[in-house]
């Protein structure tokens, strides 16, 4: 321990810059030169490759199987409803970094800056998007902070947290710009030991156009200008860098609408109120709630279990059906995780679409949605290209908001086709796949597993690394 009380090391700031690859490291001067100046390693993500999963392994160090987070979202048994993108912290099994690092150093002080699950987290400085939600309906961005006294000084120097460029039609880089200009602030007022940084910047294009569009590379160097910049405030602070992503996103030329075909062989129900129709998890046989290229296939009677795998496995554009053993091998073998997980092929994804009839959709279908739908829909990222009117309604509704009347936003497409890339299953290439970048060529290896960072940024942030535990052994 130093004088202070901190931990010893110079601390460490920490990038989760989302779908970077080596692929799209070529357009990327900034993050690059961090990589030959340090090191740069293939990251080998954990199944599935998606935000949450991936950040809990980080954090935990645990695959799905022993923190629980099999997913971005999933099926609560205990209350009969799907929900995507919950922020409790506890919801993540396992003991996280910062509690590990402070066994051992007791002054250890960690900041998680919209990191996912952060909210209820023990750590010394938090930030996470957190809506207004007005009880005339109206949605107002925002975020959540603790110390509460962070928001106010963020929200001064800042502005408001800008959530309709996090996430949705005009999602851009000025979201992630926010978060790295509050990262430089938090930096200086806390110097923490453990600074967690998310910009999700790469994800937005990535997935409209595309991998290898020009707006994709626009993108990279985009966020390349934000995270170089970060990068060079922590080195000349004196700190350690690491740059890492969670998956890589590949090229998307299908769709796989899983339950629909579950609803056609008379497996999934659903109800009907105001000539809409919902998914009836509670009478269902079978239905899917997915998330990219995965669905975790949820089965009512453990006896229909073969006959639902058998209809899935001839569904074009589904490579695998994991039962209890393949989940076990792929490590999401969970209470939390459907009695089957299906696994797209590598050009397809699965839509959460159960209707039959566009007509029939629930009226949130046709909005950003992202607690209500029964998966990751990413054709949220657009205002619908098919609909001429889309724009002209989606102005329309602005104008309404800045007046202060309620509005709906209904400018999403139900056409899936626009989509162009997507991720969550395994990588097939190494230069498709996530990477890990470090200032310090002292930690410098080929090739590092997910399950492995967590130890390495105890290390790197200057606190003990404990004994590995053994298999089974949840921390």
């Amino acid at each position: 321990m130093s004088a202070n009380g901190k931990a010893n090391g110079k601390g460490l700031v920490v990038m989760d810059v989302v779908g970077l690859t080596p692929r799209l490291l070529e357009h990327m001067p900034r993050l690059s030169a961090l990589g030959r100046t340090g090191f740069q390693a293939g990251l080998t993500p954990t199944f599935p490759a998606v935000t949450c999963s991936v950040q809990s392994t980080f954090l935990t160090g645990l695959p799905p199987s022993g923190h629980g987070v099999v997913g971005n979202g999933w099926y609560f048994r205990d209350l009969g409803e799907i929900h995507f993108w919950r922020q409790h912290n506890a919801l993540v099994q396992g003991e996280k970094v910062w509690d590990t690092a402070r066994r051992n150093s007791p002054g250890y002080k960690a900041a998680n800056l919209c990191w996912w699950y952060a909210m209820g987290a023990n750590t010394d400085v938090t930030l996470t998007p957190r809506p207004v939600y007005h009880a005339d309906g109206r949605k107002s961005p925002d975020c959540y902070t603790y110390p509460p006294e962070w928001r106010e000084t963020l929200t001064a120097d800042l502005g408001r947290f800008p959530l309709f460029q996090y996430w949705g039609p005009g999602a851009n880089i000025k979201s992630s710009a926010w978060i790295s200009a509050a990262a430089e602030r938090v930096i200086s007022a806390e110097d923490p030991d453990l600074t967690l940084v998310y910009l999700p910047h790469l994800d937005y294009d990535l997935q409209r156009f595309g991998p290898d569009s020009p707006e994709a590379i626009a993108a990279a160097k985009e966020i390349d200008r934000v995270a170089g910049r970060l990068s060079d405030f922590a080195l000349d602070r004196g700190k350690r860098v690491v740059v890492l992503s969670e998956y890589g996103i590949t090229q998307s030329r299908r769709q796989v609408d899983v339950n629909r075909r579950l609803r056609e062989a008379g497996l999934l129900n659903v109800h009907a109120q105001e000539n809409m129709e919902y998914l009836d998890p509670w009478t269902s046989a079978a239905f899917a709630v997915v998330d990219h290229q995965i669905a975790h296939v949820y089965v009512r009677d453990h006896a229909r279990v073969p006959e639902v795998k058998d209809l899935l496995e001839s569904l074009a554009g589904v490579e695998a059906v994991l039962g209890e053993a393949g989940k076990r091998e792929f490590g999401v073998d969970h209470e939390r995780a459907g009695e089957l997980v299906a696994v797209a092929e590598a050009d397809a994804w699965f839509t959460h679409y159960y209707w039959l009839d566009d007509g029939r959709a629930p009226d949130f279908a046709r909005t950003v949605e992202i607690h209500r739908k029964p998966g990751y829909d990413p054709a949220e990222l657009f205002i619908d290209p098919g609909d001429r009117t889309a724009k002209a309604r989606a102005a329309l509704a602005l104008t309404r908001k800045r007046l202060g009347f309620r509005y709906v936003m209904d400018v999403v497409p139900l056409d899936p086709s626009w989509v162009r890339g997507t991720h969550g299953r395994l990588p097939d290439s190494a230069a498709d796949g996530p990477v890990m970048l470090c200032s310090d060529a002292s930690w410098g290896r080929e090739s590092v597993a997910a399950t492995e960072v967590r130890d390495m940024l105890l290390g790197m942030s200057g606190a003990p690394v404990p004994d590995t535990p053994k298999p089974g052994e949840r921390r």
